[in-house]
């Protein structure tokens, strides 16, 4: 491409911004006609257009860690499938994270390669995540899952359509492995929906600016990221910053924790991050392939050094990642993968703290750092069918330098949404006897971190409950001075005399009996400075919006309330405040 012409750098933006509404509009596409509610109404999924080389050109603003799920799928589609063999209206489907560019089963990709004058110019290409993807148990994505094998259907690169016909006996090869078969025939045909509008949009751009110019101009849309990219990083002082974190167990040696660790090192207009003394893949599913781990990482420096950044393969070029071989981020099949996220999770704070060595005020204290998924299936008695509920449930972000930390939502690599209640309840058998914040769950500091949420679900029938999750034995950490944030957990039938909570995050198959109550806690998140220097009236406020207890208030504020909380006694508050200091 070094031969193209120069393409104006106002063509340049339009053009970028021309790729980026067709990125959005394949999962607007997506999202409006998909069948299940993990994608329609919590928006689970991912859109991307990719050049002929599998350079990532532009990706919508979904879910971060599903680049990890896109960025090898074209090269594995043309190992199999040569440019030339393809045709229009041809689609491929993968989702192996061994040999379909993939990050784990339940994330099923669909792309395609966009024809122009004659020969292929990119690929679109949108991933969703399916409720259920066969396996050992439902949703296909269980912590305590020891190998790939277990946790579903594994399916290559593998022609779906072929110009433009549906191959019927792949989908039903795909739909003989899953338990909710009608789901995920509609998903994926809402995904095809997606590229073919897709494909429609990047030849309407081609026709109005002329392919040389499209093509001269991704070009320099990537060159521009490179560039963008390389200045942020020299804006670094170079040194090596290394911080390390630890996953609570891998969900089947119960509280076992294993290390998480990297050292990134600035040099020049250059970055390298090496995960050497991170542990060694674990029997569990929380393995991270180099997929996985290279989208995680791109968002993590995304977000530190420059989050202006173009959404593009160009800003990937000055990083490099090592991970040896064998290591919980870089495992060798057949190591199960299914829980990958919540390693995801970890790897993002690591390099969040690492480059907060830097200066803090580039960052965030420790986050809830978690996909708490909740997982309820069985057969629905009233519907006669089989059902799988899946689920994320949020938790506290961290407090920042200047401000305190959000309360109950996504964080990092994943960016659904909730599943509303009035949908949960209208789809499966399942009611929703509480959903809040919980309060104390934020680290206390001078900015508080953000507090998790308690949701709780009331069985109408005997089910089955499955999950992946973590922190909850090890807790966010808190920054200059912040206090830890609270750990997560799963309780059933929390404040009766049945009441247990599960040792681990990671479980599969735990029978619920109707009547049960499952209360997924997620954990809150770190605080940033001294508890001491906050605001009184701020810890005032924070206690009459229920997100801080009075005791609490005193005892890691040292502001004493009236029993009213109606105000602060000042004269009280500043002699605690002077012993504690003391």
């Amino acid at each position: 491409m070094n031969n193209q012409k120069k393409v104006d750098p106002i063509v340049v933006e339009v053009l970028s911004n021309a790729f980026m509404s067709v990125a959005e509009e394949i999962g607007t596409i997506l999202i409006r006609t998909a069948y299940s509610t993990n994608i329609k109404e919590r928006k689970d999924c991912s859109c991307a257009i990719f050049d002929v080389d599998g350079t990532t050109i532009a990706q919508a603003e979904h879910i971060p860690v599903h680049l990890g799920s896109m960025l090898g799928i074209v090269s594995e589609i043309k190992k199999k499938f040569p440019l030339d063999s393809m045709r229009p209206g041809d689609m491929f489907i993968a989702n192996d994270p061994y040999t379909g560019g993939g990050s784990h089963l339940p994330d099923i990709t669909v792309a395609s390669p966009v024809f122009y004058d004659g020969g292929i110019v990119a690929f679109v290409a949108n991933i969703a995540h399916h409720s259920d993807i066969g396996g050992r148990v439902a949703g296909g994505a269980s912590g305590d899952s020891t190998s790939i094998f277990q946790e579903g259907l594994r399916i290559p690169p593998v022609r779906i359509l072929n110009a433009g016909v549906l191959d019927q006996d792949i989908m039903d090869i795909i739909m003989l492995n899953c338990r909710t078969a009608f789901e995920r025939t509609g998903d994926i045909l809402a995904q095809v929906s997606g590229n073919t509008i897709g494909c429609n949009r990047m030849v309407d751009i081609l026709n109005k600016y002329g392919k040389e110019t499209v093509l001269s101009g991704m070009q320099e849309l990537v060159d521009y990221g490179e560039r963008k990219m390389r200045a942020g990083i020299a804006a670094l002082p170079d040194g090596d910053y290394e911080f390390e974190d630890w996953m609570d167990d891998d969900g089947i040696d119960i509280g076992v924790p294993f290390k998480i660790k990297v050292k990134v090192s600035v040099r020049g207009d250059t970055i390298h991050l090496d995960f050497t003394g991170s542990s060694k893949q674990v029997k569990g599913a929380i393995n991270v392939v180099d997929n996985a781990l290279k989208a995680t990482v791109y968002y993590a420096l995304k977000a530190i050094v420059d989050p202006t950044l173009p959404p593009n393969g160009g800003f990937y070029r000055p990083i490099t990642i090592y991970a040896p071989e064998g290591c919980i981020v870089n495992p060798l099949p057949p190591a199960s993968v299914g829980a990958r996220t919540d390693t995801c999770q970890r790897v993002a704070d690591v390099v969040f703290g690492a480059l907060g060595r830097i200066d803090p005020r580039k960052i965030m204290a420790g986050c809830c750092s978690v996909v708490q998924s909740v997982v309820i299936s069985g057969h629905d008695e009233q519907r006669n069918k089989f059902f799988v509920y899946p689920e994320t449930v949020g938790g506290g972000f961290g407090a920042r330098y200047n401000k305190d930390g959000l309360d109950g939502v996504q964080v990092h690599v994943t960016n659904s949404s909730n599943l509303p209640v009035e949908c949960l309840e209208n789809e499966y058998p399942l009611l929703v006897d509480r959903y809040e914040v919980r309060k104390d769950s934020g680290g206390a500091g001078k900015f508080r971190g953000g507090l998790g949420i308690r949701r709780d679900y009331l069985m109408i029938q005997d089910a089955l409950f499955g999950s992946h999750a973590d922190r909850q034995h090890i807790a966010p950490w808190g920054l200059c001075g912040g206090g830890d944030g609270a750990v997560g957990a799963f309780v059933v039938n929390p404040g009766t005399p049945e009441e247990y909570r599960l040792p681990s995050g990671r479980v599969s198959d735990f029978p619920l009996k109707k009547g049960d109550i499952l209360s997924a806690l997620t954990p809150g998140s770190g605080g940033m400075g001294n508890p001491l220097e906050r605001d009184p009236a701020m810890v005032l406020d924070d206690v009459q919006n229920g997100k801080v207890s009075p005791h609490k208030a005193r005892e890691l504020y040292g502001v004493v309330i009236d029993e009213a909380i109606e105000r602060v006694d000042a004269e009280a508050t500043a002699a605690l405040r002077g012993s504690m200091a003391g």
